[in-house]
């Protein structure tokens, strides 16, 4: 039992220090972006309904957020949200 409320605790700590950005992307600029936004393993990639464009979602550390929203502006980027998370396991 306390290993469990170490762990979630732990969670707890990590996701104050992350935020999950997600943003949408020109499928040609996928390799770049997907370098800004590594993520923790890898970012999450999806295809949009529109052609040529593909959905990322990847943690991020909270002090980063702010100068990766403006490089993937820059790079093309669209939608581009950064959400808290409340708890998470890594």
């Amino acid at each position: 039992m306390v290993q469990r409320v170490l762990l979630r605790l732990r969670g707890i700590l990590v996701a104050r220090a992350y935020v999950m950005m997600e943003y949408d992307c020109p499928s040609r600029l996928l390799e770049v972006a997907c370098a800004i936004t590594p993520g923790i393993e890898a970012p999450t990639v999806a295809p949009l309904s529109r052609k040529g464009w593909v959905a990322i979602k990847a943690m991020v550390l909270r002090s980063d957020a702010n100068r990766i929203m403006d490089e993937l502006e820059v790079l093309g980027a669209k939608g581009i949200l950064v959400m808290d998370l409340r708890t998470c396991r890594i």
